[in-house]
């Protein structure tokens, strides 16, 4: 299928989103988490291998890595991280829930993040799921965002 140069100009303005949550006070384990997560979720091999490639050179463990689809279930995730998913899940599969974000999951992110950090969480979570639908739309194939970062 197409490629992502048709819409050059639009994806520049992703890519300075992209830059402002590098720079934001979320922790950059939680952003990666959070990806890989939302990204399971949308069944995006693209941005699955490229955040998990990610969150291994930030230092991540192959067994948080492992365990993200069932972060629930696992003992590895803080507190902090929890929340992040939840909120991430909850606000991925809005259209599962004809109340939106459910208000306990809000208020457990809410209670762990300031104002700041939880206005990134959510641009974040938005930014991520617009990535899973062009990658998933134009079938771009896991691991070859490797082959994009050479160029």
């Amino acid at each position: 299928m197409s490629s992502l140069s048709k819409i050059s100009k639009g994806v520049q303005g992703m890519y300075a989103v992209e830059a402002f949550l590098k720079n934001c006070p979320l922790p950059q384990a939680t952003l990666e988490l959070v990806k890989i997560r939302v990204s399971q979720i949308n069944g995006c091999g693209f941005c699955l291998a490229m955040h998990n490639d990610d969150a291994k050179k930030a230092g991540e463990t192959d067994e948080r890595l492992y365990t993200v689809a069932a972060w629930r279930e696992a003992p590895f995730f803080t507190p902090e991280e929890r929340a992040a998913l939840a909120l991430a899940e909850a606000a991925t599969r809005i259209a599962d829930n004809g109340e939106g974000v459910p208000d306990e999951v809000w208020d457990e992110a809410a209670d762990h993040y300031d104002e700041e950090s939880l206005a990134a969480l959510v641009l974040a979570i938005a930014q991520i799921n617009a990535w899973n639908r062009i990658n998933v739309t134009i079938r771009s194939v896991a691991g070859t965002h490797r082959e994009l970062l050479k160029s």
